[in-house]
Formats: C-alpha cells, sequence, structure tokens
C-alpha cells in the first residue's frame, strides 16, 4: 500500500559556508542542494535548480546585480529569484538570517517521497529474490536509485556502485554463474547502458541469469535526436531474452517478475528500460510475488533413454565422465557414479573443480586448458558419460568414442553431432536414475584408480621440473600455480580472466574443490576482475580469488577502488608478462610476425596500495611461498604482482 509521507526535519539551518561579495556557490544544507550567493552585502538561497531546464544555479555567476544560469543564461535576482520583467519562471528563494553565530536559512520541512513506480519495481525484485545490484547511478536512472536507496536502508538488497558499467554486468553474470539466480546491472541511458553489452553477452551465452536495468531519456524527447537518445529495446534485442520498456500505464509489478522469470527460467539476460518521467511516478500497487510463478525444473529422462543407457554402462570396461558447467548441480551424483563404476572424472575447464583432482579419481581438464592425465584416460575409453558439457571445440571430447550425454536443454543433445544415448533430463535426477539402474546388477567396469594415479604421477612430475625453470626473465606459470596449489584456501571461489594464465592456470593448478569462474564461451579479456565482485556478492562468507594477466585487469584496473571502498577481500594473482602473450603466440602459429602486443604496465603492486589494498610484487620463483601467505593473511583486497616470463607457461 501507499506510505503517506511524514515530515522529517523543519525549521532553520546553518549554512557553514557563505560565499564572499559578488559570487555564488552551491551550499548543501539539511541534505538539500541550495544556491547561496552574497550580493549588496546580503546573502541569498535559491532552490539550486533553474527552473527553465533545472541548470545549477550555485555554479553560475553574478552579473550586474543578477544570478546568471550556467547552463542557458537565464537571470535572477540572487535574494528574491525574481526575473527580469517580461519573465516569469523564477527559482524558489528561502529566507534567510545572519546572526552572530552564522548565517541561517529557513527551509520548508522535507516530506518523504510517496512510494513510486520505482519502489513496486525493486520490491517485486527484493520478493523475487534480486538481493544484490552492481551499477552506475547518473541523471536519467536517479528515481530507480532512490528506491534502491531506499530497498538497501531496509536491508533488503546490497548496492555496488562499480567504476565503469562492463564490470557491472561482468559481476552480475558471475554472480549468476555461481549461484543461479540473478543479480542486476544498472546503468544510465545511452553509453551507461551500451557499456553493459559485453559483460550481459558473456551472461548470455555462458546460461547465466541477469537483469539489466536501463534509464531512459524522458518520454517526450524520445526518438528526437535528444542527448543519450539511444534505441535500447533495439540495442538489446540480441542479448536480452526479454527487453521491455515500462510506460506509465505499464503494469509496473507485472513487469519486474516477468523479467526476472525470464531470467530464471531462460537462464540469461532480461532487460527493462525505465524512462526518467516514469520512475518517480505514484503507486499504490502492491509487488509481485512469485508464488506459483516457477515450474519444477527436476525432470528426468524416459524410462526407454534410461534403460538404453544402463545397457551402455553396464557393457563398458573402461567408461568415463566428463563433466561440464551443467553437472554443478549434480556434484555428489557424479562423485557416486564415479566411485561405482571406478570410472575417471574429466571436467570441462568451466567445471574444474567439481571432483577435486585429489580425488583418487579426479583427473582434472580437458582440452587446450587441460592435463595429459584427462586426455590420456579419455582416449583409452570405451565409453564417454557425458553430463551438462556442450561439446565446444576447446574441450575436444572424442566423437568418435560412444557416448551417451545428459542434458537439461533439448538443443545440446547432439548439438554438434550424434549421441548413442541421448537422456533430456536433470542431471541430479538422471544420474540418481542411472545409478538405481545399476544397482543389484554386474557392470563390466575396471576400476581406473590405479590407471589415475600413474598418469598423476608422470603429470606432477613433469610440472615440479617446469615449476623450476627459470631464464632469468620472470617466474614461470609451473611455479606460480604450484604456490597457489599449496596456499588457495579450500572453500574459495576463483575467477580467471581469459589469456595465456588461464592455459597454464588449468594445467597447472590442482584444484580441492574450488568452483572456478570464467567467461566460457565469449572469451571476454577483463572478466576475472570484476567477477571476483559478483563471486563475493554471491557469498561474502567464501574467500574469493581472482586469477588474471596484465592484458585482462588493465581493462577494468579501476575496480580495485571498488573492492576498497566496500571492504571487498580479493585476493589477487596477477601474471605480468609484459604482453597479450596469446595473442603473440596466435600471431606465431598463423606464420605472422608478432605485432603490437606488447605492453607498458604500472607497477601493479604500488597501483594496489595507492588504491588503499595490499600490493605484493614477486620477481623470483623463490618468493612465491612468503608472497602466497602474505595475500591470504592480508586484510581487505590484495593484490599479488607477480613478474612473470612470458614464454614459461
Amino acid at each position: 500500500m501507499r506510505r503517506e509521507g511524514r515530515a522529517i526535519s523543519t525549521g532553520w539551518h546553518r549554512i557553514d559556508d557563505v560565499p564572499d561579495e559578488g559570487r555564488v556557490h552551491t551550499a548543501i544544507v539539511d541534505g538539500r542542494s541550495i544556491a547561496v550567493s552574497r550580493c549588496g552585502g546580503h546573502v541569498g538561497a535559491l532552490d539550486n535548480h533553474c527552473p527553465h531546464q533545472g541548470g545549477p544555479l550555485g555554479e553560475g555567476s553574478i552579473e550586474n546585480g543578477l544570478l546568471r544560469c550556467p547552463w542557458h543564461g537565464y537571470d535572477y535576482d540572487p535574494l528574491t529569484g525574481t526575473p527580469p520583467e517580461g519573465f516569469s519562471d523564477a527559482p524558489r528563494a528561502f529566507p534567510v538570517e545572519e546572526r552572530a553565530e552564522g548565517t541561517y536559512v529557513a527551509l520548508p520541512d522535507v516530506v518523504e517521497r510517496p512510494r513510486s513506480v520505482s519502489d513496486v519495481l525493486v520490491e517485486t525484485l527484493v520478493a523475487w529474490g534480486v538481493d544484490t545490484v552492481f551499477g552506475m547511478v547518473g541523471h536519467s536512472n536517479l528515481g530507480f536509485a532512490e528506491a534502491l536507496r531506499r530497498a538497501e536502508d531496509r536491508g533488503e538488497l546490497r548496492y555496488v556502485g562499480i567504476r565503469h558499467e562492463g564490470a557491472a554486468a561482468f559481476a552480475a553474470s558471475a554472480y549468476g554463474k555461481l549461484t543461479g539466480r540473478p543479480a542486476a546491472c544498472f546503468a544510465i541511458a545511452g553509453p551507461g547502458s551500451t557499456n553493459l553489452l559485453t559483460g550481459l553477452y558473456d551472461a548470455r551465452l555462458d546460461g547465466a541469469p541477469v537483469l539489466a536495468i536501463s534509464g531512459q531519456v524522458p518520454s517526450k524527447v524520445r526518438g528526437r535526436g535528444a542527448f543519450q537518445d539511444v534505441d535500447l529495446s533495439a540495442v538489446f534485442g540480441d542479448v536480452a531474452l526479454s527487453t521491455v520498456t515500462v510506460t506509465a500505464g505499464s503494469d509496473h509489478a507485472e513487469l519486474a517478475a516477468t523479467a526476472v522469470k525470464h531470467a530464471l527460467d531462460g537462464r540469461g539476460v532480461a532487460h527493462l528500460v525505465l524512462p526518467d518521467e516514469v520512475q518517480d511516478l505514484p503507486s499504490d500497487a502492491p509487488a509481485g510475488s512469485p508464488r506459483g510463478r516457477r515450474a519444477d525444473l527436476g525432470i528426468a529422462p524416459s524410462p526407454a533413454s534410461m534403460d538404453a543407457a544402463a545397457s551402455r554402462v553396464r557393457a563398458a570396461r573402461r567408461p568415463v565422465i566428463i563433466v561440464g558447467q551443467g553437472a554443478r548441480v549434480a556434484a555428489t551424483e557424479v562423485r557416486e557414479l564415479a566411485e561405482r563404476l571406478g570410472a575417471p572424472v574429466l571436467t570441462t575447464f568451466r567445471a574444474k573443480g567439481l571432483l577435486p583432482d585429489t580425488h583418487p579419481l579426479g583427473a582434472g581438464v580437458l582440452g587446450r586448458s587441460g592435463t595429459p592425465v584427462a586426455s590420456w584416460l579419455m582416449n583409452e575409453s570405451d565409453l564417454l558419460l557425458v553430463v551438462g558439457a556442450s561439446f565446444a571445440n576447446h574441450t575436444g571430447i572424442a566423437t568418435y568414442k560412444p557416448i551417451v550425454q545428459v542434458d537439461d536443454t533439448p538443443s545440446a543433445i547432439g548439438r554438434f553431432h550424434g549421441s548413442d544415448v541421448g537422456l533430456l533430463g536433470d542431471a541430479a535426477v538422471t544420474l540418481r536414475a542411472l545409478l538405481a539402474r545399476l544397482d543389484g546388477g554386474s557392470a563390466a567396469a575396471t576400476d581406473q584408480r590405479a590407471d589415475v594415479a600413474a598418469r598423476w604421477a608422470i603429470w606432477r612430475a613433469e610440472k615440479r621440473r617446469r615449476a623450476v625453470d627459470d631464464r632469468g626473465r620472470g617466474v614461470s606459470s609451473a611455479a606460480v600455480f604450484a604456490a597457489l596449489s599449496a596456499h588457495c584456501p579450500v572453500d574459495a571461489t576463483i575467477t580467471v580472466d581469459v589469456g595465456n594464465h588461464a592455459y597454464s592456470f588449468g594445467r597447472y593448478f590442482e584444484s580441492a574443490g574450488q568452483p572456478v569462474l570464467m567467461s566460457g564461451y565469449l572469451g571476454s579479456i577483463g572478466f576475472g576482475y570484476p567477477a571476483a565482485l559478483g563471486a563475493w556478492a554471491a557469498d561474502p562468507s567464501r574467500p574469493v580469488v581472482a586469477v588474471t594477466g596484465d592484458g585482462g585487469f588493465g581493462q577494468y584496473l579501476a575496480e580495485v577502488t571498488t573492492a576498497v571502498k566496500y571492504g571487498i577481500p580479493v585476493k589477487h594473482v596477477l601474471l605480468d608478462n609484459g604482453a597479450l602473450g596469446k595473442i603473440s603466440k596466435e600471431q606465431l602459429a598463423g606464420s605472422y610476425p608478432v605485432w603490437q602486443t606488447s605492453l607498458v604496465n604500472p607497477d601493479f603492486a604500488g597501483y594496489a596500495e595507492l588504491c588503499g589494498a595490499t600490493g605484493i610484487p614477486v620477481h623470483r620463483a623463490d618468493e612465491l611461498d612468503e608472497a602466497m601467505k602474505a595475500l591470504f593473511a592480508a586484510d581487505g583486497p590484495a593484490l599479488l604482482h607477480v613478474h612473470a616470463d612470458a614464454e614459461l607457461v
């Protein structure tokens, strides 16, 4: 219901800073913006908004005894607000008293804003479980920002003000990947909203629910070439499952509810556009409820397809289980099935850590960023049980092997090539059904634990050799990730950017079960650090580790100040090789000369200190152990700046 307005302050208020004769400036008095001037020996106080177009009168000037608006040159009497003869618009003037103890202005009672359309929207988002918003407040989204502020004051959501809207979208995408629930990213009209697009495409391609909210120019100037007038529904039409402009006559609660439902059901981006004049319209509408609006998505495959899959699994002598991000909801069932069959578990990069590398059947990452442990075991297999993986070319799942595929999306079954058995169902439900069919029956599978251990022994010996490589040009990646493997908290969430360091992380870091977030199918450089902000918001109780290169971090390095502002304790491992190393390698692989991939970098550890974080430099491998200890012992955000050898990856 609509809240009644109430007075929350009254009376005379001291003006702490009065300008000199012939000057005007802006003063914040009782939380309100006032244009304060001194002219002819008297102090004047006017509402700081020019009645023409809202220009800030306190930024104007006194000319010939009149206060001139800085935007369009409109003149007003600085004491009374009266315009010259022939004009009628005038800013409100407030009484002023100059007393012995100071100068005071009489301001009217502040009345709480009535409940607005924006309040309805925010209350609906909260009811649907949206508890975090990343964004930037600006001139075309102020009404919605006020509703967010009020909700935050009530303890209903968390707002994180970022330095670049692209970081907001990446953070929201990471939040969605980790939780399966949408966070919101929030921007102004025009460039603020277009800056969201890269992070939103990351969410779209990786199936992460995100709600994008855009301020918009007033409807009366839309389509007429107004300042920052961009057709946002057209711009977002490809990236978003739905994009809707909220109008005065809309069912505001329903539009917000439907947007969250689209993001959840479609595992993608939903977009709301809020014209400036609609945001503050009063509203008595109740918030939208999610009750009865969601279906149970725990679907099971048909009995016939389950029987066919069980028959294939029983007959296999060397089955392996390949899991992708879609299997994270079934981590327990994956482990149970692997142990029941003695079958190795290979992961895609996005699913790294789903089964710890320390488990006797954990075989690490498969593919370009993977281990020879995983690839050897796949090559020796006679059946691939693939759960929640996309069959992307970077993963390299062997299509010439017999395949039983599990996925909850019909289009994913046989997307690139046929599977011998396709199981359409929730990963956890499907694997439980498969286990039930295997119980009580014999299986031909050989226990492959010994093979897994033998392949790990070979690979770990090779990793130790690589870790001590030293050409005197920086630290090897193998050494960096050996140290991180030893010191990373087992309950951490790890975000990884795009670049050479990512390939090395997949290859060398031994996961104890820490989930890994990355820009999977978009492969966007710059993801790593903003994603860490999103991972923290998803669960502030868990440590968060960001692993980036210098190229990716350079795109969003100002977000260190965001981490400092909000006390977000990101532990950042930065591999600095002074180049876009992955691109250099691709140029060489294509028989091109290396060109324009070198970087000029600051002292990143020093930069972190300037931002108020902890900065720790590392130049040699023998410094890594103590540096990692210092990184994880530091209070608040900290950055470990590793001077890395570009060739020892």
